[in-house]
């Protein structure tokens, strides 16, 4: 064995190229710094399992569970490699420093590279939250040994969502369908949508009416709207509970008592002020980013995906921008305090900041992980205009946003002033009594650099508008015009966005901060969760898997207890429970706990048609099929009938009235449109899977009588019956009112328009399932609509032949934007064979279900398009060869 050669370098291995790049120049020559690529090994596949351990306890899981629990993992080929070349490395160095990142998962990457490379140097721990040339120096000075309390939790969590996952994901696919599959957090997410979707669909909506006016002259008047009637409140939105009943006793008006109402105010037309209230307030600044309000803000402020956010603030840190991005700390270095204070009163002034630093509770039980928050990086923080060069749009919006909310956080509170006005007239014999608020901020502070956004609220007129309002005295009198009743309709709970579901994750301790992206990532990618414009929609499909774990695994999917998982894993990371103990009593159970193992192998029978039934009313019943929801419907026979069901159309929108009236609609299939006069066969139209069609109905063939006594001969074929011809329609004919001289054109297609000139080449006319198109031999042009198949003359082809090949390409985009910051091109929605995409030329993405190219803007756009480049190409798909031995050539007698 070759003799070990020592160069006298230290070997510090990373996870991220990006981070190794950035490290390397802040520690010179006596440093080699290489990367991990994250993880190098995992817990092995089924496929992966060996032979001789598939039948023990290990096979099922990778995962010994009847001795401690012991994993079993192996290297991805990636990790292989990766590990050869740190071995290679490892044979000239002195010392090895692993500095991967700060928190569980960095740990035990770090904890799997030692297992993996078997050091027999000096091994030493690395940490650092921000990669900044003082930083990384002090990490190498600081060094301290592998926490392996933190291996322990990671190590546990993944071995828990195993058990869980594989366990009862495989209920999930034999009961509801194939591809479906559960998950610890994926799950209680799920519910959460599903949960606010049922709450839409339970609600009752409300009406009230109220009137509004406005008051004062010209120059100074201001907007009022009717509170009190003979000194009792009006209804207002917050009044009504979500069956649509009181919940304390106010005036509910209706239209015509609202309309009368405001016709005896206006024959009046005047109302005196019977109080003017001023009460000052204060509002102050919010704490600087954890991952979970980052994640929050961005998708609020610049409509961003949580996992978009999560690898636009990777690069920022990995290019030493920012502090590290996966933290539930709140708390800023007294270093970042002092430069976010110098940073304010030079912005500001001398008030933007308060006599004394501000600091904020930090709510995290596990205080070993990341220990800072969200935040410029270095000493002195560097504005956005200084790093405007360095930085792609989207790293430049991000680090916009945490400068300003790191400089808000040490600022002064903001003042303000809300005055209330109070008018009163006579009305019908009644004291009708109007107020109006204006708030007045006498001192902005933080509001100077930042404030925080919000997330949607009810739809119910209730909130007040900031207004000027004039200086007024008790028993002024006003003028009273623009008098108008005004209705109201109570509304339900806005759907989940992005945004507002990392927020109720956070707040039920579901899940980890790190986590929230990828776990949303997940439900969307499952098909359990679809956008419409910024709000989740959960899937029929989603109710059903819900509803599954609902009744058969309710602890698993109990919020509380799903969070006491989360706060588990925490004791195991700070070293309070034992790994080995907890996953027992998790999977065999105990006297205050079943037991995953007790409530899979007790399960008894599952009808798995009820799981999928969804009563809507007493109309029908809502299944989830192969090819997506449909109404079972009951006839008078005893038989049901299928009725398909729009997928853009969400669960709280399938009303029972709605449910009718797609079961009282014109069924489109087998309308009998004519005779083809060159056939004599019958033209109908049918709705299919892919859309509406037309047919030619063959007659009936005669079955030969075959004696089943004849012998049969040896390879003769059989008969295959003959295939009807059939035409789809254009996007633009409807199955209703197609008629037979348009089916005809169809049929008739493709349609000769001419001859090339030069060549004598027919040139065709047709559609496609990329859309119309022109043909010339082999050379085929899309043309910009379906109709000019039928109009195009031959001088308008050969036209289009003597452009560019994809000259006319941009002819047949829906919407175009502004180019990529990415990669600087024009940004396009097209429509393509599987449905609208946005590209940029070089990355395409199909637009979502349940989305349409209007909901799509640029930086939904931009955002689609970064988020595809993360993921990659697709991989390829590969056929593997049968094994096959050879055989020894025969020996010649």
């Amino acid at each position: 064995m070759a003799a070990r050669t020592a160069t006298g370098k230290k070997l510090v291995i990373v996870e991220s190229p990006t981070k190794m790049r950035s490290i390397q120049g802040y520690l010179g020559d006596g440093y080699e710094v290489l990367s991990s690529v994250g993880h190098i090994r995992d817990l092995a596949e089924k496929k992966d399992i060996p032979a001789e351990l598939k039948k023990t306890s290990v096979g099922k899981y990778s995962i010994d569970i009847e001795n401690g629990f012991t994993p079993l993992y192996v290297e991805s080929d990636r990790g292989k490699k990766t590990v050869a070349e740190l071995k290679r490395a490892l044979k000239t160095a002195d010392e090895l420093l692993l500095a991967t990142d700060e928190d569980r998962e960095g740990e035990a990457i770090a904890w799997h590279l030692l297992e993996a490379l078997k050091p027999k140097v000096p091994v030493k721990r690395m940490v650092f939250h921000e990669i900044t040339k003082d930083a990384i120096r002090a990490a190498v000075d600081n060094t301290r040994e592998l926490d392996l309390a933190l291996v322990d939790a990671q190590e546990t969590r993944r071995i828990l969502d195993r058990l869980y996952g594989w366990d009862v994901s495989d209920v999930t696919r034999r009961k509801v369908g194939q591809g479906t599959s559960a998950g610890r957090v994926q799950s209680a997410a799920t519910r959460l949508v599903v949960d606010r979707e049922r709450e839409r669909m339970a609600f009752v909506s409300a009406s009230y009416w109220d009137v509004e006016a406005v008051a004062g002259a010209a120059g100074d008047a201001f907007g009022t709207r009717l509170a009190r009637l003979d000194g009792a409140p009006l209804a207002r939105g917050t009044d009504f509970d979500d069956r649509g009943e009181l919940k304390k006793a106010v005036v509910v008006l209706t239209e015509t008592q609202a309309r009368e109402l405001a016709a005896a105010i206006e024959a009046d037309g005047s109302a005196a002020v019977t109080a003017v209230e001023a009460k000052p307030g204060t509002r102050s600044p919010k704490p600087p980013f954890t991952t979970s309000t980052l994640q929050q803000e961005a998708g609020r402020k610049l409509s961003m995906s949580a996992k978009h956010a999560m690898g636009v603030a990777q690069r920022l840190y990995e290019k030493g921008y920012i502090t590290y991005m996966r933290t539930d700390s709140t708390a800023l270095s007294t270093q970042a305090i002092a430069a976010a204070r110098t940073q304010a009163v030079a912005l500001y002034g001398d008030r933007a900041v308060p006599p004394n630093p501000r600091s904020y509770r930090n709510n995290s039980k596990n205080a070993q992980e990341a220990h800072e928050a969200i935040r410029p990086s270095g000493e002195e923080f560097r504005t956005p205009s200084s790093v405007s060069s360095a930085l792609d749009r989207d790293e430049l919006r991000l680090y916009d946003l945490i400068w300003k909310r790191t400089i808000a956080s040490q600022m002064s509170d903001a003042k303000y002033e809300t005055t209330t006005i109070t008018l009163e007239t006579s009305a019908a014999g009644q004291v009708a009594a109007f107020t109006a608020s204006g708030t007045v901020y006498t001192f902005k502070g933080f509001l100077e650099a930042y404030e925080e956004g919000r997330d949607e609220k009810r739809a119910d007129s209730d909130r007040d508008e900031d207004q000027s309002l004039p200086i007024l005295a008790v028993g002024d009198v006003l003028q009273l015009t623009d008098i108008d009743p005004k209705g109201h309709a109570t509304s339900p709970k806005p759907r989940y966005t992005e945004a507002s579901l990392v927020k109720a994750l956070e707040e039920k301790g579901i899940g980890r901060p790190s986590t929230f992206a990828s776990i949303i990532d997940v439900i969307i990618n499952r098909g359990y969760v679809t956008k419409r414009g910024q709000a989740l929609i959960p899937s029929w499909l989603a109710f059903s898997i819900v509803r599954l774990l609902e009744q058969h695994f309710a602890d698993l999917v109990d919020y509380d207890f799903t969070a006491a998982l989360e706060d588990d894993l925490d004791a195991i990371a700070r070293g309070e429970q034992q790994r080995v103990d907890w996953l027992n009593e998790f999977y065999f159970g105990s006297d205050n706990h079943v037991g995953l193992r007790n409530i899979v192998d007790n399960l008894g029978e599952i009808d798995a048609r009820e799981i999928n039934a969804n009563p809507i009313g007493d109309v029908a019943t809502l299944r989830f099929g192969k090819y997506g929801p449909y109404l079972d419907v009951p006839d008078e026979d005893g038989t049901t009938r299928i009725v398909n069901v729009p997928e853009d159309l969400a669960p709280d929108e399938l009303t029972p009235a709605k449910a009718q009236e797609l079961i009282d609609a014109p069924i489109a299939g087998d309308r009998v449109l004519g005779q083809n006069p060159e056939t004599g066969l019958d033209i109908v139209v049918k709705d299919g899977r892919f859309g509406p069609y037309l047919e030619e109905v063959l007659p009936p063939v005669e079955e030969p009588v075959v004696d089943p006594d004849a012998p049969k001969k040896r390879g003769a074929k059989k008969e295959v019956a003959p295939k009807p011809r059939r035409a789809s329609l254009f996007k633009s004919m409807s199955p209703e009112t197609i008629d037979l001289d348009t089916a005809l054109k169809l049929f008739s297609l493709p349609r000769t328009v001419g001859l090339d000139p030069e060549t004598q080449t027919p040139i065709t006319a047709q559609n496609g399932p990329y859309g119309p198109y022109i043909k010339k031999g082999t050379d085929s042009r899309s043309i910009a609509s379906e109709d000019l198949i039928f109009d195009l003359t031959l001088e308008q082809a050969l036209e289009i032949y003597a452009q560019p090949k994809y000259a006319n390409r941009a002819a047949t985009s829906i919407k175009e934007f502004e180019a990529d910051p990415v990669s600087e091109k024009p940004i396009r929605i097209k429509d393509g064979r599987f449905g609208a995409y946005v590209t940029d030329g070089a990355t395409n993405v199909t637009i979502p279900r349940g989305q349409t190219p209007d909901d799509i803007t640029f930086e939904i756009a931009v955002q689609m398009l970064a988020d595809k480049r993360a993921k990659g190409p697709a991989p390829k798909r590969t056929t593997r060869r049968a094994a096959t031995t050879r055989k020894p050539a025969a020996k010649k007698k």
